[in-house]
């Protein structure tokens, strides 16, 4: 039976930076995901932008305290991510606001999707909507693989309700613990896996791909392909995905 995993490159100097990337790194990238498309594995995938796009969202005692990039990672390592559509930044935040609320203490960031125009591939439409990864991080209960309380998991229902009647949550993934996950370090094109769990993860998310596949060692093995396509040196998170009667 195949597993939905979700493949998550790291931002790096580059990136971070705004470098675009060259035209025949997209058309690389374009026959890899082509190809798994073709094979029904490719489920979804999206690049993130730099820090300086992004904004940090974190609670404590019922108050939320918002930041707004260029930063440095801190706790990147997610239990949960949503592709939301909104008009503007403020209204991101005050959707992700009203999420955290539900969750209590725990951070959270909103980071912006990159577009074709973003490439060069098209000119900007007037006024287009803004889409965003919604990062909801990881904390000892998701770690645990534990349940939200019963009144979370109703306030939540509600809300995503809300977000879908809105056109503003497009889909959602719910990641398994990192203890079933790999950690690939790629530097110069040798690879070292590390085996979860992982207590943090310090580099931004700076794109992620959801791959369909037979077992965690194929996922490990289109990884290899992914990260010569990128040069080389970069660091990959591969975790597994809850389907939906499976999620905590």
């Amino acid at each position: 039976m195949a597993t939905r995993f979700m493949v998550m490159h790291k931002h790096d100097k580059h990136t971070e930076a705004g470098e675009r990337p060259g035209p025949e790194l997209i058309a690389k990238m374009g026959a890899f995901i082509g190809e798994h498309a073709q094979k029904g594995q490719f489920l979804g995938g999206e690049g993130l932008g730099a820090s300086a796009t992004r904004t940090r969202l974190t609670f404590r005692e019922g108050r939320c305290s918002v930041k707004h990039g260029p930063y440095a990672g801190s706790n990147e390592l997610p239990a949960e991510a949503l592709m939301i559509t909104v008009k503007t930044r403020d209204e991101a935040i005050g959707w992700g606001e009203r999420f955290g609320k539900i969750l209590g203490d725990g951070e959270m960031e909103l980071g912006v999707v990159t577009e074709a125009w973003d490439l060069g591939f098209a000119p900007r439409p007037e006024n287009p909507p803004l889409r965003f990864l919604m990062l909801i991080k990881a904390d000892k209960t998701s770690e645990a693989g534990q349940s939200r309380t019963p009144k979370q998991k109703a306030d939540l229902t509600r809300l995503k309700t809300e977000m879908t009647k809105a056109g503003v949550l497009v889909s959602e993934e719910s990641l398994q613990p990192s203890a079933n996950s790999k950690r690939l370090v790629f530097t110069n094109h040798k690879l070292q896996v590390l085996d979860g769990p992982f207590s943090e993860a310090k580099e931004l998310i700076g794109g992620f791909a959801i791959l369909k596949l037979p077992s965690l060692q194929v996922a490990i093995d289109e990884c290899v392909r992914y990260a010569e396509i990128l040069g080389g040196t970069l660091e990959i998170d591969v975790r597994p995905l809850y389907e939906a009667d499976e999620t905590p």
